[in-house]
């Protein structure tokens, strides 16, 4: 087998401390990581970074690697002297192999007959991998958000076979909020990983969202913008009365305070106000118009001058 340059590897001299081999491996781990990198094989990238740190950062297994691995060139085959793991120490048992570690890093450091039992945990070994997260998008209505919902869900797996889970949605989700569903993942060595449910709420025809505030237009006549009036207003959870003050502008916020998305806090809703005119489309409407006209000194752009 060829010799591996772990040193290379995470793109660190032979002289780096253990911070520099350390932030190297972050560095490198970012880099290759299957969820993130745009790499090819990233996750075969990955694997050989993990391996690398596995040796470089473990004091006892660096200084034996150095010594064994100074003797063999690049490209050379690899065959460690008999003893040799009796000698260094490092006898890590079946489990790294299934870790995915090289046939490289089991020559160097694998089980030799003796040491820890298969599975078994120990110095310098890792457990089995978990399988891997599989996400998916949850979308809700509004109102299913404030309320919370229970919902079916439908997964399709790698084999083609679909499955139904059941998910309880809390009440107060956020679009982007992503709900965790810990075994309901792809299978592996250690059990299942997780479902990562992300939650996106779709378009309201009334209502937007700021964060977990409620922002509603409200249409108001002329006189009841003008005059004041008591006006029923929608929220998520069912419609309240609203009282308009006198002198009402357009653009003005009314704040109803505990009436947005459930929380701690929770959020409020804002009530823009919106002036709507009825429409001049009779000769009896032209006519209110043109009264008002007369009786009203009024400069609707006084603040332009």
């Amino acid at each position: 087998m060829e010799y591996r340059d772990y040193y290379k590897v995470l793109d660190v001299a032979r002289t780096a401390t253990p911070e520099e081999i350390k932030r190297a491996y972050r560095k490198m781990a970012r880099k290759y990581h299957p969820d993130v990198s745009k790499e090819k094989n990233a996750e075969a990238g990955f694997k050989e970074v993990q391996e690398a740190y596995e040796v470089l950062k473990d004091a006892e297994k660096r200084a034996s690697y150095d010594q064994l691995g100074s003797q063999y060139g690049r490209g050379q085959q690899f065959r460690p002297p008999p003893g040799w793991q009796q000698q260094g120490g490092f006898q890590a048992g079946g489990a790294d192999a299934e870790a995915g570690f090289s046939d490289f890093f089991s020559s160097l450091f694998g089980d030799s007959g003796g040491g820890f039992a298969r599975g078994a945990r120990g110095p310098g070994r890792r457990p089995p991998p978990r399988g891997e997260d599989v996400r998916a998008t949850l979308e809700l209505t509004l109102e299913e958000a404030y309320g919370g919902v229970s919902r079916e869900v439908r997964l399709r797996g790698a084999d083609g076979a679909e499955r139904t889970l059941r998910v309880t949605v809390p009440a107060g989700v956020t679009s982007g909020q992503v709900i965790r569903l810990s075994g309901q993942g792809a299978p592996g060595p250690a059990g299942p990983g997780s479902l990562l449910l992300e939650v996106a709420l779709a378009p309201h025809r009334h209502f937007r969202l700021e964060a977990r505030d409620v922002l509603l237009d409200l249409p108001l006549a002329p006189w009841e913008a003008a005059l004041g009036a008591t006006v029923a207003t929608p929220t998520l959870a069912g419609s309240v009365e609203l009282k308009i003050p006198a002198g009402a502008r357009a653009g003005q916020k009314m704040r109803l305070r505990g009436r947005g998305l459930p929380g701690d806090p929770p959020g409020d809703q804002y009530v823009v106000l919106r002036i709507v005119t009825p429409p001049a489309d009779t000769d009896e409407a032209k006519s209110y118009y043109e009264e008002m006209s007369k009786h009203f000194v009024f400069d609707a752009r006084a603040e332009f001058n």
